[in-house]
């Protein structure tokens, strides 16, 4: 099976980028110049090739070139599964944003069944150590990578929590009103338990079978308050005797929104939040890694990586040995840095782009 790539991309409008197109083989690919040269809107452009808000969670508004403000269009051409396919992203005057592949209209969960894309960014190396929605977020995109159908489970809960969350706000104690409701969160709720499990189980298989210069991680589900429920049935009951306490609170307490990733660093036995800075970014990067070895032997291609300043906190042995693991997987790795040294030990085995910005204009040439 051919390697899952993007051979084809062109920005218009988009963050920095007035216009910028690419043609890429499958090759990683190494993207340098200065801090806010527009580096990372390059790397943002590529997320949106996939189901959800892209790397920055930001509105299709936040991303139109300014001043302008007329929109923005991404247009590429990914080969996946011995298929070219043909996408066009587009918002108009910061309207939510269209998809259309291969000519027709599809949706964002429709790139998901095509595309799949992870990626590293430096606001995430606080992983360990911030709140539990961050990782409940990474946690989410790697099973996403593996079911692309978690999301449509996902918005699911979420619509139904919120409408019992206006029954709890408004002090509503008839039981009928709740039924319904909670029927369905525990319905959506134990599927997204069931995907975030076996999510883990996945990559555990994966950093287990694995020869690599970066830590494994063990990785565990915890509940914030209380036990996870076990079964469909268990959530249910759980949420019914939850009533009165979230009529206090207004607002669900229990169910997999409340989920924590716990992880630690398995040679050491000590948890991911009390180690180093070094090690909790090699940490991240193994994650990433198996989720990718995993998902090439479930798919037979691995999925496109945007490692966003990869080189921070690595040393250079480490960054080597990063490069060696992307090349033998076969991965179309986008990787940002400040400078070319910091690709040096990749060689012929990538391409190269600098980014170069001129009065808040971003400019793009191959290398």
């Amino acid at each position: 099976m051919s390697p899952l790539a993007l051979t084809a991309l062109t920005l218009s409008h988009f963050r920095s980028h007035k216009v910028a197109r690419l043609s890429l083989d499958a090759r990683p690919v190494a993207i340098w110049g200065p801090n806010g040269a527009g580096k990372t809107n390059i790397l943002e452009a590529v997320s949106l090739f996939s189901p959800g808000r892209g790397l920055r969670r930001a509105s299709a508004e936040e991303m139109t070139r300014r001043p302008e403000a007329l929109g923005w269009k991404l247009s590429g051409v990914l080969s996946a599964q011995d298929q070219m396919h043909e996408i066009e992203i587009w918002s108009e005057n910061g309207a939510a944003r269209q998809v259309r592949i291969d000519g027709k209209a599809a949706s964002q969960l429709a790139l998901g069944r095509i595309a799949r894309v992870l990626w590293l960014i430096p606001s995430m190396d606080r992983l360990w150590i911030e709140g539990a929605e961050g990782r409940r977020r990474f946690l989410d995109r790697m099973v996403l990578s593996f079911d692309p159908g978690h999301a449509e489970a996902s918005l699911a809960y979420d619509k139904a929590m919120r409408e019992r969350n206006r029954l709890l706000k408004d002090q509503v104690r008839d039981a009928h009103w709740y039924a319904a409701l909670e029927m369905q969160m525990a319905q959506h709720g134990h599927r997204i338990d069931q995907a975030r499990q076996a999510a883990l189980a996945r990559v555990a298989v994966a950093q287990a079978g694995a020869e690599t210069a970066f830590p494994a991680a063990e990785l565990d589900l915890q509940q914030t308050e209380g036990a996870l429920p076990g079964s469909e049935a268990d959530l249910r009951e759980a949420l019914a005797e939850s009533r009165f306490r979230d009529m206090a609170a207004g607002r669900t307490l229990v169910g997999p929104h409340r989920t924590d990733l716990y992880g630690v660093y398995a040679a050491k036995g000590v948890p991911a939040k009390d180690c180093s800075t070094g090690e909790q970014k090699a940490l991240l990067v193994s994650l990433i890694l198996a989720n990718a070895r995993a998902l090439a032997g479930e798919i037979g291609a691995p999925p496109i990586l945007l490692l966003d300043e990869v080189s921070a906190h690595l040393d250079a042995a480490r960054r080597a040995a990063l490069y060696h693991e992307i090349c033998a997987l076969g991965a179309q790795a986008w990787m940002t840095g400040t400078g070319p040294e910091l690709f040096a030990e990749l060689g012929e085995r990538a391409q190269y782009l600098e980014v170069t910005d001129t009065d808040g204009t971003s400019a793009v040439t191959a290398r």
